[in-house]
């Protein structure tokens, strides 16, 4: 393969630009700036950024972006909406052509900005197997952001969770690529229909860091590169058209993804087509001499990083203005630095940025308007995952309730760490949010009013000491009176260092941080009923509160076990919802509980030699897998229908019924799996091919449909290439990966189909009502 370094195709009014710029005037387009110059760890490397006092500097040929205008500093958006007005024009005219700089922020759980909704991280988006909903949020998301004046989201974030010892498994959506890019495709058409350029990010591999350490090195082969990393980022880019791509900071088999043409050029343009702007991940330019020491010096960061397909460096000009000096000094073609302009102004065409402003700031705005809770709401509601329930669950109006652990009074724990409030607010503790965050206290005394309600913190999310030994048994004390405990632990999310996890809070381990477990197994101890609830941002072996697959419970087992993934703002009254039989548990774990805390990193997507075997003692079986989640309601599937037989490479239908046998409404996540039973390379013994939402009333029956094309039978053959090959397929559909409730088999015949990208890669669903 050999890397395209032809100027693309542009429109005449961009190649006519093109033709006008200076060499100083071009690579200002391919540069950003950092208002708010953070100096308290928002960003790694943010020490080195050009200082504030080089802005004019920086911008006085235009500029190529402005960076987190909104999201650095707790500014009053309407204020700062006016400023980022007057500051388009004035860049617009140090152009000397009239062009504006793109405007962008980060927007993982809403826009991270003073005053604005904070939504469920993306692991909650997964859990809630709910693309419509994820999408309507992202349009909210991108209305909000539209009207500040700004114009591209880094989000959504495509990494397949390989290990979630990696701090930044909350800002994932699942271990499994099919959902990764069916949620994050939706995430994409919601933000771009309101007129924001999504941005996916991370390409490519960033999840498989060694040890899920940040920044590790990546030793993934060609065909889990292939199969399991890359299928989310081509739904997005081929079905979601997502306008632009963020390189990962990581490096495989040695070679950084940030220098690495074949990725970024003959893969991600090649193959995949993709013909907008690749952005530098923050720093990733200068990482290149800094941290991976390819580059002998910056120039040469710059040089080979614009050469490997980076068009603009993020989130400062502290690289790239050193292309000019190259380019003159014959050290770089001229053409490699048009080939990023073009791609650079043909985004702003289209954003309107070459022209001169029509609109004007905002008079006003509501960042948390109603609609945007109400969003949040439900879909905290919906990724919320009933792990276990003896039937203490829903409560029947306790008397008392103790409320005990670290995540009981404090809204930090809802959220992740790109929530502003965590992200930014963590270091102006001055400043009040402007948001309503219940806590999980308020959330209970509000839905069991006549209750009493004694809340104890138990134990700090961290740490171990003396001191907290005697708050455990103070904890227990005070619970033992009570007629059901509420035992609320889990995570509290930050960065680098501070806090359980987030971005560069990565751990050796997958036990419940600090002494959590302690206090929950002292719960236990009290004879009174718990009712366990996570709120984190990974998974965390709970092979002591869960029963195993011999079915027996340990002694330490709570009654119930609820997971909430940081459910957002409006997280603690869906618990509380959930807690009270309000709303009935419909979300489904998007990566498996592990059994050990030793037991990573797992994938359900693992060949049989993966799984437990006679040739290892080792049993890497998760307490409970990939799918899983329980309900108030019961649901049955039968009658499973497929083809006898179907051409490779043709789709075929799988029909299903699935049936309420409950006295209660319910809504069930019907999915569909399937195992290549003999192929030329290993493939997993579970694979999810489909899946859909049902709302199904108590007693009745729905009849799903699903459509499922070729292409979710491929994989990456010896030769690798993407095939579909003739042979049998077991079918089944179940409650998560492991249950096959009902079954059937379908054969592939004729030759061995070879995937192209005009193939569709979405599986589709109808629901058809029946009564029994």
């Amino acid at each position: 393969m050999s890397v395209d370094s032809a100027v693309p195709a542009a429109s005449p009014r961009v190649q006519s630009l093109l033709a006008a710029l200076t060499l100083e005037e071009k690579v200002a387009q391919l540069v950003s700036y950092w208002l708010d110059q953070p100096d308290d760890g928002v960003a790694p490397l943010q020490e080195d950024m050009v200082s504030a006092d080089e802005y004019t500097r920086v911008s006085e040929h235009g500029l190529g972006h402005l960076t987190r205008v909104y999201g650095t500093i707790p500014v009053d958006p309407v204020d700062r909406a006016r400023w980022l007005w007057g500051e388009q024009e004035r860049i617009r005219a140090a152009s000397g052509h009239g062009i504006g700089a793109v405007v962008h922020e980060e927007c993982l759980t809403g826009l991270a900005a003073w005053q604005a909704t904070t939504f469920p991280t993306p692991l909650a988006w997964g859990a809630s197997f709910d693309p419509e909903l994820v999408e309507e949020m992202a349009a909210r998301i991108g209305q909000d952001m539209r009207a500040l004046g700004v114009h591209q989201g880094l989000a959504p974030v495509l990494d397949v969770i390989r290990d979630p010892r990696w701090g930044r498994t909350e800002e994932a959506i699942a271990e499994d690529p099919y959902l990764v890019g069916t949620i994050g495709t939706a995430y994409v058409r919601g933000l771009q229909g309101a007129g924001v350029d999504a941005t996916l990010k991370h390409f490519l591999g960033y999840s498989a860091s060694a040890s899920g350490r940040n920044h590790g090195p990546v030793h993934a082969g060609p065909r889990e590169l292939r199969d399991i990393l890359l299928p989310p980022f081509e739904m997005a880019l081929r079905d979601g058209h997502a306008r632009s791509v963020m390189n990962s900071y990581t490096d495989i088999d040695g070679v950084p993804v940030a220098a690495d043409p074949h990725i970024l050029t003959d893969l991600l343009r090649g193959e995949l087509e993709f013909d907008g702007p690749v952005v530098a991940d923050y720093y990733a330019v200068a990482f290149l001499e800094l941290m991976h020491r390819v580059a002998a010096d910056r120039e040469d960061a710059a040089r080979q990083a614009l050469t490997a397909g980076i068009d603009v460096e993020l989130p400062t000009a502290d690289v790239y203005p050193l292309l000019v000096e190259a380019v003159r000094r014959g050290a770089l073609p001229e053409h490699l630095v048009d080939r990023a302009v073009v791609r650079v102004l043909t985004q702003k065409e289209r954003l309107g940025l070459l022209d001169p402003a029509t609109d004007l700031p905002p008079e006003t705005i509501d960042l948390d308007s109603a609609p945007n809770r109400q969003v949040a709401r439900q879909l905290a509601a919906e990724s919320l995952v009933l792990v276990a329930n003896n039937g203490i669950l829903p409560l029947a109006a306790p008397g008392r309730i103790a409320l005990i652990g670290p995540n009981s009074d404090s809204h930090e724990p809802l959220m992740g760490c790109y929530s502003f409030t965590n992200h930014v607010l963590a270091h102006h503790p001055e400043v009040d949010p402007h948001l309503r965050i219940p806590t999980l206290r308020e959330a209970l005394s509000e839905r069991f009013p006549e209750a009493r309600l004694e809340v104890a913190e138990g134990c700090p999310p961290e740490g171990d000491s003396p001191a907290i030994t005697a708050q455990i048994a103070a904890a227990a004390e005070l619970a033992r009176e009570a007629d059901v405990i509420v035992a609320a632990v889990g995570d509290r999310s930050g960065l680098f260092g501070r806090g359980t996890v987030g971005e560069g809070n990565d751990v050796h381990s997958l036990n419940l941080p600090g002494r959590q477990r302690d206090l929950v197994e002292a719960l236990v101890r009290t004879g009174k009923p718990v009712v366990l609830v996570l709120l984190t941002g990974r998974p965390y072996a709970l092979d002591w509160a869960l029963a195993g697959s011999d079915g027996e419970l340990p002694e330490s087992a709570p009654a119930a076990v609820v997971q909430a993934f940081f459910p957002g703002e409006e997280g603690a009254p869906a618990i509380a919802d959930l807690l009270a039989g309000v709303i009935n548990p419909s979300g489904r774990l998007p990566v498996s509980l592990p059994r050990a805390a030793g037991a990573q990193p797992y994938t359900y997507l693992h060949p049989v030699l993966g799984g437990p075997t006679g040739v290892s003692a080792v049993d890497p079986t998760p307490v409970r897998p990939f799918g899983f989640g329980l309900s108030y309601s019961e649901f049955t599937h039968t009658d499973l229908r497929v083809p006898a037989q179907v051409q490779a490479g043709a789709p075929f239908t799988a029909q299903v019924t699935v049936t309420n046998v409950s006295a209660r409404d319910g809504v069930d996540v019907v999915q569909l799996y399937g195992q290549d039973l003999v192929a030329s390379v290993t493939r997993p013994v579970a694979q999810l091919l489909a899946y859909q939402r049902v709302e199904v009333p108590a007693g009745q029956s729905r009849t799903v449909t699903f459509t499922v094309p070729a292409t979710r039978l491929a994989f990456t053959g010896r030769d690798l290439q993407r095939i579909v090959e003739p042979g049998t397929v077991d079918l089944w559909v179940g409650s998560d990966c492991t249950r096959r409730e009902t079954e059937a088999q379908i054969e592939l015949t004729g030759e061995v189909y070879r995937v192209t990208g005009a193939d569709p890669r979405l599986a589709t669903a109808t629901v058809s009502e029946g009564e029994l």
